[in-house]
């Protein structure tokens, strides 16, 4: 019923009403899934505002919530939503998450394989960002366009080694002479697909930069971390209970607080001899520490910057302004 007229409808409307909306909601007549229980509140309705005492109650109690709240409580005013299958929503976020999860490291492999990608097509040097990895890549794919260049020379002068001979103007137009930059461009441009190729069949980086596998959902994740909490706390009980005892470091200890030094990726990215270098440098001490980061800062500058900090160092040093840096050129 529609009562928000300023002027109530008197009962001989209300039952014109009424008969109407029974006629339209009843179980027999309408094809609604929700008709029976429209038929019910039509018909209770109709019982509240055709008596004198139900309809005067709910005039006054329409615009009195405190009352009505005394008299019915609020529990009233709403009713829970149909319950939904617990088991489908538990699966729905399970797969949400799960997937999340996946891109996730599959967008962290992507970036190493974009970023080393980019360094071997522009052939970084290491100030740059270039690595071992991007500078022997960038060979390969060298390898592989000289390879694919030389087949198809040999296929072009079986099948047209008469159309050539007989057109010299069109090969010297073919041949036209590039600059060197123009030279580098072209080969960079070529060597991009090649090296694509290679660095996306790459499935591991190292330091946990690899293609996604069942092992990155969340739920092996999660059902690892009790263990990987445990262990820590194990380990570093041990630790704890070794130096009250004052022992000296055994080798775990010394690896493991190396890694924490120098961050995980560094530590899974460093060859063995680059470990035991590490751990006998005792990084794990700031001052070591420090002294280490600025080496590594150092051998990312080129050859020209080197020198030029060394030669400056080595003039500082000589005129008594403090004890020289154990920087090595490479």
């Amino acid at each position: 019923f529609n009562y928000e007229p300023f002027v109530p409808p008197d009962t001989k409307v209300i039952t014109k009403r009424y008969r109407a909306l029974s006629r339209e909601w009843h179980p027999d007549k309408s094809k609604h899934k929700d008709a029976k229980e429209r038929f019910v509140k039509i018909a209770r309705a109709y019982e509240v505002l055709t008596d004198a005492d139900t309809r005067e109650e709910y005039d006054r109690m329409r615009y009195d919530q405190e009352a009505y709240f005394q008299k019915y409580g609020s529990n009233v005013l709403w009713q829970y939503a149909p319950k939904s299958d617990t088991l489908v929503v538990v699966v729905f976020l399970l797969i949400v998450v799960n997937g999340f999860a996946w891109l996730a490291q599959y967008q962290r492999w992507k970036n190493v394989a974009d970023r080393l990608v980019k360094a071997a097509v522009e052939d970084w040097t290491p100030s740059q960002g270039g690595t071992t990895e991007s500078k022997d890549l960038r060979d390969h794919a060298l390898q592989v366009l000289q390879e694919r260049e030389d087949e198809n020379k040999k296929n072009n002068n079986d099948n047209n080694g008469t159309t050539n001979s007989s057109s010299p103007g069109k090969s010297t137009k073919a041949n036209k002479k590039l600059s060197a930059k123009e030279k580098k461009q072209k080969q960079n441009d070529d060597l991009k697909p090649i090296i694509q190729e290679l660095a996306y069949e790459i499935h591991d980086f190292g330091a946990g930069f690899h293609k996604p596998t069942w092992k990155d959902l969340a739920m092996w994740k999660l059902a690892k971390l009790p263990f990987q909490v445990g262990s820590f706390l194990v380990w570093q009980t041990k630790y704890v209970l070794r130096r009250i005892q004052k022992l000296p470091l055994n080798d775990e200890e010394k690896a493991v607080l190396t890694e924490r030094a120098v961050g995980h990726v560094a530590w899974e990215l460093a060859s063995p001899d680059e470990r035991n270098d590490m751990v006998q440098r005792e990084l794990w001490i700031l001052e070591n520490l420090v002294d280490y980061k600025e080496e590594q800062e150092f051998k990312k500058l080129s050859k020209g910057e080197q020198k030029y900090i060394a030669k400056m160092m080595k003039r500082k040093n000589s005129r008594g302004g403090g004890p020289p840096l154990d920087f090595k050129e490479d």
